[in-house]
């Protein structure tokens, strides 16, 4: 092969290096399917404002960040988007280019501009000039290559990977005749002759391409683009490394691999496409700026933002502006549910049967950083924020002769099905398998089918901590910090329950994603129980009593599991001898059946060819629906504020609710925790909406009735090629319009705006989210309306008509 003349000087390893683990830093992270949350695919973009990265995003990925120009305008038109809105977000969004008017936006919204179009590839350019899909051919190869190095357990034989991802990669590649049947001739000689070492095929690649220094970002940028999930995947392994303490380097061995192809079709086409290369090495080099057409996209995207600003205003200014005052006897229940929006519905049905009954909002893994082994299970599975690393080892069982014979009779059973299960789909045995034991499977197809078998909660023995086990004092000092970070310091009821949530379906390769994004993609149960125990240690209280928390001692904290597709609640009353509590748990049951029904009877309004709330348990049970519930579909606001700010408001299950009362707070810790922890956590599930309704193709996971799980880690549509991440398309459209109205997350705190500026200014990372728009942020004041608007450099701004 041979280099390409270029003007630009060529780079050493050292800027080639940078310019590598930079556009790596610009891939969000892929969770595989087993423990899916979501993830901000803007994660890369946060440190520039929208119409900066729509600029980048359209160069690298050939995608808007926008809805197309049609969606804005008939809001415009309907009123949705007033007038006043439109000003608004012309004074809030900085422009380089021709400044706008309310007139010229309406104009711009009328009509639309051009589709962005990426900047091409040495493989676009081959393909354009051959007639070859070489873009294609190079995701089938790719995705064939990926998908057994990836592969989690579903593949018979696998892959050996102990040398790396690259390493791997060229001992395939160099046996692979399909490119040099496609017309690549000479291929695998060539792989066999590129340097053995990732970095040093990298750097051979950057100069054989001709590039220059100012062209290296966004040309590995592009490339790791088109390599779709299975960059992502591979971003998510370095993520898991580095918050072990480590690093990881198989998504910069991705990238050279990548490379690699583009080197070897340069040097096949380059008679041809050489003019048209070199322009498009000169396209990647030029600085990037947003176009006038970005900046009138996200003034048009703010316009949207601040119209559904003022309506959750209107609707919070009826709010009670203090608490009522106090009766004088204790709550007849309290319950505290995950933040997330789908208990928003359930919380707001069951305050409604009875004055007595009171809710609460908190991060659903409650508080506790937990690697958790299920009973019988080897897996160890991080039921907490992804952002965090588990502080704590639990499993499920006491160590009782009892439960260990039954936890090894369980594990042979485990092994022996996994055994069966291979013989079921093993080369030479299968369709022997089928033929013989076919009519076995008759009455379960029968019941699948028509839809009789039920969901079952999880049955698992409580959870308990694991070596080493913490000492008293530490389990005084987290069950201080969840109380307080709860504001549930006085004022305990008899009952007090703790409700995780999951979701039950059947035949949903995404059903983590249904789960408790806090509790890392799985449901909640395990922490609410851990929680529950850890209350309810007389010890433990009795320790809490001395720092001003005094937990009556007829208090039962109880751990309970909201399934967000049935709206049924299970109480897991066997962990905790309840004798004393049998009339509380009676009356509680019966409220949690009366809200349950409520609540599917509203959900059931969204949901299409739902008649009423009777379809809501069929549905989970439909092993061909691929709706069965909206999960966080919606979601537009987080509020951090007492419950009677918001207690009897209508807010649709589009609102994360925390409970936080700043008077309460000591030096503003738990107001840190929550901008830093929780805010994040619901920044990413937003934005990954965002992105898979506004950018489907790239952050969308695609159509699920096309869907093929791959590995055991993601899906394909059909039977290859790419990884999808993001959310499939049956998960923000209902077939006929969006479900999800895209909009960056509005986060309205009630808290002095000092202590929110100061916290800000103590995680630059956080505030980069507010200064860069990807979030907005709101001050309440003392009668919880929405008094102060967060304008980054320029501070705090006085909303109008307040």
């Amino acid at each position: 092969m041979t280099m390409i003349a270029t003007p630009a000087p060529m780079a050493d390893a050292q800027t080639v290096a940078r310019a590598v683990e930079q556009a790596v830093r610009s891939i969000p992270p892929l969770w595989p399917l087993a423990s899916s949350v979501a993830v901000n695919p803007f994660l890369g973009q946060a440190g520039e404002a929208l119409p900066s990265a729509a600029a980048r995003l359209a160069r690298v990925a050939g995608i808007a960040l926008t809805m197309p120009r049609a969606w804005y305008a008939e809001r415009i038109r309907s009123g949705q988007i007033t007038e006043a809105d439109l000003a608004a977000a012309i004074a809030a969004t900085p422009r380089s280019t021709s400044p706008l008017t309310v007139e010229s936006l309406r104009q711009a919204a009328a009509g639309e501009r051009p589709a962005p179009v990426a900047l091409p590839t040495v493989a676009e350019l081959a393909a354009d000039i051959s007639g070859v899909d070489w873009p294609g051919l190079i995701d089938e190869r790719v995705g064939h290559f990926a998908a057994s190095y990836f592969d989690q357990g579903q593949a018979l034989w696998a892959m050996p990977r102990a040398r790396g991802a690259y390493a791997t990669w060229r001992s395939v590649a160099m046996h692979d005749l399909t490119p040099e049947i496609a017309g690549l001739k000479g291929f695998a000689s060539s792989v066999e002759a590129w340097p053995e070492s990732p970095e040093a095929g990298t750097l051979a690649a950057v100069e054989r391409l001709g590039l220059g220094e100012a062209a290296l970002v966004g040309y590995f940028h592009r490339l790791l683009m088109s390599l779709g999930g299975w960059a992502q995947l591979a971003r998510h392994r370095l993520w898991q490394a580095e918050l072990a303490g480590g690093t990881d380097a198989t998504v910069t061995d991705l990238l050279a691999i990548r490379l690699t192809w583009e080197t070897a079709l340069l040097e096949r086409y380059q008679p041809a496409i050489l003019p048209r290369w070199r322009a498009a090495v000169a396209a990647y080099a030029r600085p990037l700026a947003p176009s006038a057409d970005d900046e009138i996209d996200a003034t048009l995207q703010e316009a949207a933002e601040r119209s559904a600003q003022r309506r959750l205003q209107e609707v919070l200014a009826g709010s009670p502006s203090a608490p009522a005052a106090p009766s004088g006897r204790r709550p007849a229940l309290q319950v505290a549910f995950c933040i997330d929006v789908r208990s928003e519905v359930f919380r707001r049905a069951l305050e409604g049967l009875d004055a007595g009954i009171q809710t609460l909002g908190f991060a659903g893994f409650f508080g506790l950083g937990i690697a958790h082994r299920r009973f019988a299970s080897d897996v160890v599975e991080s039921r907490l924020p992804v952002l965090l690393k588990p502080g704590l080892t639990t499993c499920s069982g006491k160590p009782t002769p009892d439960v260990e014979a039954a936890d090894l009779a369980a594990r042979i059973a485990a092994r022996a099905r996994r055994a069966w299960g291979r013989f079921k789909l093993a080369a030479i045995s299968s369709f022997a398998f089928v033929e013989a034991m076919g009519p076995v499977y008759v009455g379960k197809l029968l019941r699948d089918g028509l839809r009789l078998a039920g969901n079952r909660a999880p049955a698992e023995p409580p959870p308990r901590f694991d070596h080493p086990v913490p000492d008293l004092g530490t389990r005084v000092d987290m069950a201080e910090r969840v109380l307080r970070a709860m504001s549930l310091t006085d004022g305990f009821a008899r009952l007090v329950l703790l409700a995780g949530h999951g979701a039950g379906v059947v035949n949903n390769p995404h059903a983590s994603a249904l789960q408790c994004g806090a509790c890392g993609g799985y449901s909640g149960e395990v922490n609410a129980r851990l929680l529950a125990g850890l209350l309810n240690d007389t010890d433990v209280r009795a320790a809490l009593a001395g720092r001003g928390i005094a937990v009556p001692d007829d208090t039962l904290f109880l751990g309970a599991l909201h399934d967000t597709t049935t709206d049924a609640v299970t109480l897991f009353d066997d962990d905790h001898s309840a004798r004393s509590h049998v009339q509380d748990l009676r009356q509680a049951r019966s409220w949690l059946l009366a809200a349950g029904a409520l609540a599917r009877a509203e959900r059931a309004r969204r949901l299409p060819r739902a008649s009423g709330a009777g379809d809501i348990a069929r549905r989970a049970r439909d092993w061909a629906e691929v709706r069965p519930e909206w999960a966080l579909a919606g979601c537009q606001a987080f509020i951090a504020a007492p419950r009677y700010r918001t207690e009897g408001r209508d807010l649709q299950g589009r609102i994360f609710l925390h409970d936080y009362q700043w008077r309460r707070d000591e030096d503003f810790a738990v107001l840190e925790l929550i901008l830093t922890a929780p805010v994040v956590v619901a920044s990413w599930i937003s934005l990954q909406y965002y992105g898979s309704a506004v950018a489907p193709d790239v952050f969308g996971a695609g159509n699920k009735l096309l869907h093929n799980v791959i590995g055991g880690i993601g899906v394909v549509e059909g039977n290859g090629g790419l990884l999808r991440g993001g959310l499939p398309w049956q998960s923000v459209h209902d077939g006929e319009r969006l479900v999800h109205e895209p909009l960056r997350m509005s986060v309205l705190l009630e808290a002095p705006r000092e202590a929110i500026t100061a916290v800000l200014d103590r995680h630059p990372e956080v505030r980069a989210l507010f200064d860069n728009r990807w979030l907005h942020l709101f001050a309440l004041d003392d009668h919880g309306r929405m008094a102060w608007r967060y304008g980054g450099n320029s501070g705090w701004e006085r909303m109008r008509g307040d």
